[in-house]
């Protein structure tokens, strides 16, 4: 049954709602992501990338959202993860249409997230990506990852780092990133009613 994500149905999930603020006293290094809902056959999903096998480098091999540092030159951190997200897979700003903000997340190399929420209107054409930063795109669909957190009972509580993954093909999402899918799912879960749910697993 499909059951596709519009932007008044993402913003009923995102907005409105007090999100996770930044970190108070430790210095972080600001960065920025977008979370990219689009809708495949009807069926809403979540656009990620497979990061590059490059040596030293953090997010090595890692399942993430597109996006990164806050620059000095970019006027805010949203207009960092448009920047970001245009260089990484040429998905142009045009392309998104803006939902909100849905907090901040720190990871353990003293990096703080914000993360965006946008849809994305995908046009079906191959994503261009540079092989140097991203191996691989992928796509899971939202109805999939939200029966692996109700299958794994992780809703309404946080689970442990080593528990904590959700399954995306042949690989997983994992540390921070699936931080920021559980806060995800457990707003779908608190803000859809009874029949959305049941829709929503259905599709």
């Amino acid at each position: 049954m499909p059951f596709p994500f519009d932007a008044d149905l993402l913003r009923h999930i995102i907005v409105g709602k007090n999100h996770p603020g930044p970190p108070a006293g430790a210095r972080f290094v600001s960065t920025s992501v977008f979370m990219l809902i689009f809708n495949r056959k009807q069926v809403p999903c979540l656009f990620t990338v497979l990061k590059a096998d490059n040596k030293g480098y953090p997010w090595r091999n890692q399942v993430a959202l597109p996006g990164g540092h806050v620059d000095e030159a970019d006027s805010s951190a949203l207009s960092a993860a448009y920047r970001e997200v245009e260089e990484e897979v040429r998905i142009t700003p045009d392309e998104i249409e803006y939902i909100g903000s849905m907090g901040h997340f720190q990871t353990i190399q003293q990096k703080d997230i914000e993360v965006f929420v946008g849809l994305w209107e995908a046009k079906g054409e191959p994503v261009r990506f540079d092989p140097d930063e991203i191996s691989r795109t992928l796509a899971p669909s939202i109805p999939a990852l939200f029966r692996h957190h109700l299958d794994q009972k992780f809703n309404g509580r946080i689970p442990g780092v080593g528990e904590l993954i959700y399954p995306v093909g042949d690989l997983v999402i994992w540390g921070v990133t699936a931080r920021i899918l559980h806060y995800f799912l457990e707003l779908i879960h608190s803000r859809l009613s009874a029949e959305s749910l049941h829709a929503l697993l259905a599709a």
